[in-house]
């Protein structure tokens, strides 16, 4: 365990904006977590958990508390059969480094969420997906540390209560701490229909044999080209979500832009890209002082400077009003806050 004060939230998120945060405390296993929490809940003060900070933004005036870095590293292989596997990871283990090696034993599933910066801990918080998968579709259980009473439980999937970029994990006062994920892998090939940009990458590439490795290779292209390290550009991925919407708002949106696209989803209502309606609505490039949105994909907000939360604040809400006035949909942010 290691335990420093007075570190700026700039350095343990990946947009790097946020004041100091007051004590920051890294756990690498399980014990040293029971530990900083125990001394957390002793003192009373606010606590968060990050793991990256790659999805999470900070504020001016910091974090008046504690923030604890989970880097608990594991990888385990608990079962293997010919038709998959079943995985165990440390939820501080990086989410691509997993993805890689489970790509690697030729199990499919999560291929998809390639090159997503952040740790496979963080990834149930949000329900992480992309390019047509989710981590809640093959996950099997969540380890964690029930703050209620400081013991470790087992959820299942069912108890996560995953759904588009949420999950049990965002409410109940953050109860649950995170500290390792089973996941249970099928050993096929990937088959279409894929995500609409995934299969054009493939099309365009010639591309008709379809494994894990070669899905994992497409994304990782894709991201390369449409959305920028945080490590040379600093941002905290796609910064709103895709909004659901009801058919009959859809129906409107169609009217006046029948290009939009558009995803049915199981319950009737239906998704619109973000991405879309920024770069529709003239946001892709646009900027306000230090902040500005990625030349490449609106969806991404960059901090070109120092940016200060106030700065965000400013250039969300014009974003958002922009959007709202010529669609008539309300985007929601999709990064958490400290």
């Amino acid at each position: 365990m290691l335990i420093k004060q007075n570190i700026p939230l700039s350095e343990l998120t990946t947009i790097k904006i946020g004041g100091i945060a007051s004590v920051v405390i890294t756990v690498t296993n399980i014990n040293e977590m029971l530990g900083a929490l125990e001394q957390v809940k002793a003192s009373g003060l606010p606590y968060r958990v990050l793991g990256w900070g790659s999805n999470v933004i900070g504020h001016d005036e910091g974090f008046k508390g504690v923030i604890i870095v989970n880097k608990i590293s594991d990888f385990e292989v608990l079962k293997e059969i010919e038709q998959g596997a079943r995985i165990r990871a440390g939820a501080g283990e990086s989410l691509d480094t997993v993805v890689a090696r489970t790509v690697e034993m030729g199990l499919s599933g999560i291929e998809a969420l390639s090159s997503i910066p952040g740790t496979i801990g963080a990834a149930p918080v949000q329900n992480a997906g992309a390019y047509g998968q989710e981590i809640g579709d093959h996950l099997e259980t969540v380890e964690a540390i029930d703050t209620t009473t400081m013991e470790t439980v087992l959820l299942s999937k069912e108890d996560c209560r995953f759904a588009y970029r949420d999950s049990v994990f965002k409410h109940n006062d953050r109860r649950y701490v995170i500290t390792a994920v089973t996941l249970v892998l099928p050993r096929t090939s990937p088959q279409p229909p894929f995500y609409a940009s995934l299969a054009t990458y493939l099309d365009e590439h010639g591309i008709t044999h379809y494994t894990p490795q070669v899905i994992r290779d497409a994304v990782i292209q894709i991201r390369k080209e449409k959305l920028p390290s945080p490590l040379l550009l600093p941002n905290a991925g796609s910064f709103f979500k895709n909004p659901i919407i009801e058919k009959g708002e859809s129906d409107f949106l169609h009217i006046n832009s029948p290009d939009a696209p558009a995803h049915v989803m199981a319950d009737g209502r239906v998704k619109i890209p973000a991405g879309w309606l920024l770069e529709h609505a003239g946001l892709k490039g646009y900027s306000h002082k230090s902040l500005q949105t990625y030349e490449k994909n609106a969806l991404v907000t960059i901090n070109s400077g120092k940016a200060t939360y106030q700065e965000l604040d400013e250039f969300r809400t014009a974003i958002q009003v922009a959007v709202k006035n010529m669609y008539g949909i309300e985007l929601e942010q999709e990064p958490e806050e400290l």
